[in-house]
């Protein structure tokens, strides 16, 4: 976690136990630079607009993720690949929340 004081928040663990607060912290940042449509799918970014959110988002995972996913080029296709490897979280750990 080399450069920690450059990045914006805590990187997404390899364990996955950070994912849903880091969905949030993503999704708000990229909403406050106007690039989140860049997640969405269908989306219309301009190549110098993926590559920089490519960027950030590898500067946010775990190094292993980030060796994991080393061919991918799209942020889309990160994030899917992310969210596919991470959604279950979601049932695990928000019904327990709605619980407490």
């Amino acid at each position: 976690m080399a450069n920690i004081e450059n990045q914006k928040f805590i990187a997404l663990d390899i364990s996955g136990k950070n994912y849903l607060s880091w969905v949030l912290d993503v999704k708000l940042y990229l909403n406050a630079k106007k690039l989140r449509h860049t997640i969405d799918k269908d989306n219309a970014a301009s190549n110098e607009e993926r590559a920089t959110v490519l960027i950030f988002l590898r500067h946010h995972i775990d190094d292993d993720l980030k060796y994991e996913y080393l061919t991918v080029e799209n942020p889309l296709e990160l994030w899917q690949n992310l969210n596919d490897k991470f959604e279950h979280l979601k049932a695990v750990v928000l019904p327990k929340a709605l619980n407490d």
